[in-house]
């Protein structure tokens, strides 16, 4: 079965800092890029950072730019997004997705292969 799963959602306080992992199983990461996204409660999903396949290259959103960091291990089939810096407004459900090219600053863009079922995650005191 060709999937994607998050993990290292939770609960952390402002200011705080997660580590998410997104892991392929049944396909290799290494000829995909990855997204991140995010849907926050009552709001639209909106794509938040990417990484091309070999790791060469990254896009941020400005919301999350100078805070997160997208990063790859094609090794261990997974990608990773370290969260520093945790604001309440970060509070979301956080999905990653796979797409097999690269587009640049267009990677949030419709048509990703693969999609995860999510890791929660909670910004709050």
């Amino acid at each position: 079965q060709l999937q994607l799963v998050e993990s290292g959602g939770g609960l952390v306080q402002p200011g705080g800092s997660l580590r998410l992992s997104c892991a392929a199983s049944g396909f290799t990461l290494n000829y995909y890029s990855i997204a991140w996204f995010r849907q926050a409660p009552g709001k639209e999903r909106e794509g938040i950072s990417c990484i091309s396949n070999s790791g060469r290259s990254t896009n941020y959103v400005d919301s999350v730019r100078g805070r997160f960091t997208i990063s790859r291990d094609n090794a261990k089939n997974t990608v990773y997004l370290q969260m520093n810096s945790l604001k309440p407004e970060d509070t979301a459900m956080y999905y990653c997705a796979a797409r097999s090219n690269w587009r640049g600053t267009l990677c949030y863009s419709a048509g990703m292969d693969y999609w995860g079922e999510g890791t929660l995650v909670t910004v709050s005191s």
